[in-house]
C-alpha cells in the first residue's frame, strides 16, 4: 500500500478520518474499490462503511437518486 502526504489547509477543519472517507467513498463510487476494500482503507467494518458512505454523497446502489425516481415513476 502506498502512503501519500497531502497538505490540507487548517481552515478546512477536516480530520484524517474524513479525508480517508472522502477518498475511499469516491473510489468505491467509481468501482475502483469494493466496499470491503474501501472499508479497510478507512479502518471500518464493511457494514459501518456502507452505513456512512451515504453521508459522502455515494449510493450503495447502482442508481442515482434521479434515476431511481424516474424508474419509480414508470412503475
Amino acid at each position: 500500500m502506498s502512503v501519500i502526504n497531502v497538505n490540507i489547509p487548517d481552515h478546512l477543519q477536516i480530520n484524517d478520518f474524513e479525508i480517508k472517507m472522502i477518498i475511499a467513498s469516491r473510489l468505491f463510487e467509481e468501482g475502483k474499490l469494493s466496499s470491503g476494500q474501501a472499508a479497510e482503507i478507512v479502518g471500518l467494518s464493511k457494514r459501518a462503511f456502507l452505513e456512512l458512505v451515504g453521508k459522502y454523497g455515494v449510493s450503495v446502489f447502482a442508481y442515482t437518486y434521479e434515476e431511481l425516481d424516474e424508474d419509480l415513476k414508470n412503475v
